[in-house]
């Protein structure tokens, strides 16, 4: 006599995540990947591997709203559970009391704290801390990548802040990749207290397109081409020919001040901000010590008005080009 049929049991929906990545052979595995304790809603309908093996479960309505390349999958024709998954998914089994349940896992790229980081700003969880560039750098690569325009913006609002403010030519680099056109203009300021030229920065600016690289060369060039330029122009002394003395009219030849010019010239080549210039050099210098105290050797008295002098360069400096356009 044939035994009566078993009922078939039913899953519970709300049963606890999987615990257990299958195998080809549908046998388990006990040293599966685990959930993000911050990512393990059980009404969650779609589970993200990271590349390290930790799972996420999010809604779906949730990655739909927020990333413009998980709306477009999941608009897509979906395969049916019995159908061999691809490349990008496997089946989770979980072991329960009440028999076992599959769910597709949409494995990625990113690592566990990207991707924590990622699905906190999407999903309105408190905002991670996001203080280095080595953390802000792979999120807004994977926020472009599934087109995430919220991440995008909250990173862009913090770079404005120390400490990535610190590293004017990193954050220029970056702001230049995201086309964030008024950081990018603050960013190539604040790079004006730097030396481009020094092998230091090579491997940040070989990051640059050649149009951001060249705007931020002829900025730094533009400013010392410049102020050379306005110091051979009234009100200052044009050393190129010859002069005479304001008092006595005596001939007199101006190589201090063709010399401080020299010095000033090679230290905006170094830091083009001039403020080393300006608080500094003009008055601890030799050769602007040597400038201030020439005298007339007819009448012995000073050939240039130090007051006024550095009124006047200050002056230029102020209205030299202080940003990319």
């Amino acid at each position: 006599m044939q035994a009566d049929a078993q009922p078939a049991q039913t899953l519970d929906p709300l049963i606890s995540p999987p615990l257990f990545i299958s195998s080809s052979t549908g046998e388990s595995e006990s040293a599966g990947p685990s959930y993000h304790p911050l990512f393990n809603s059980p009404d969650g309908d779609t589970v993200l591997g990271s590349k390290n093996g930790v799972l996420f479960r999010v809604h779906s309505f949730t990655l739909k709203t927020t990333s413009g390349w998980f709306r477009t999958m999941f608009s897509l024709p979906q395969r049916s559970g019995s159908s061999t998954s691809d490349s990008t998914q496997e089946t989770a089994v979980a072991s329960t009391s009440s028999g076992t349940l599959s769910e597709n896992i949409i494995y990625v790229d990113e690592d566990s704290t990207t991707l924590e980081s990622l699905l906190r700003l999407i999903s309105g969880l408190p905002i991670p801390k996001l203080d280095s560039y080595d953390t802000i750098e792979p999120l807004l690569y994977a926020a472009e990548k599934y087109d995430m325009p919220g991440p995008l913006s909250l990173v862009r609002a913090l770079i404005s802040t120390s400490p990535f403010t610190s590293d004017p030519l990193r954050l220029y680099t970056l702001c230049c990749r995201y086309g964030w056109t008024s950081e990018a203009q603050s960013a190539s300021t604040q790079s004006l207290t730097l030396n481009i030229h020094s092998p230091t920065h090579r491997p940040t600016l070989l990051k640059l397109s050649t149009t951001a690289l060249l705007n931020l060369v002829d900025l730094h060039y533009a400013r010392r081409d410049t102020l050379r330029t306005r110091l051979n122009e009234p009100p200052f002394v044009n050393d190129d020919s010859e002069a005479s003395c304001s008092h006595c009219g005596v001939l007199v030849k101006y190589h201090t001040w063709r010399e401080l010019k020299f010095v000033i010239c090679s230290e905006m080549d170094v830091r083009p901000m001039g403020d080393t210039v300006l608080e500094k050099g003009l008055n601890e210098w030799p050769a602007a010590k040597a400038c201030w105290s020439a005298k007339c050797k007819s009448c012995d008295r000073v050939l240039y008005d130090k007051e006024q002098t550095l009124r006047a360069i200050r002056q230029v400096i102020d209205k030299l080009p202080s940003k990319v356009e």
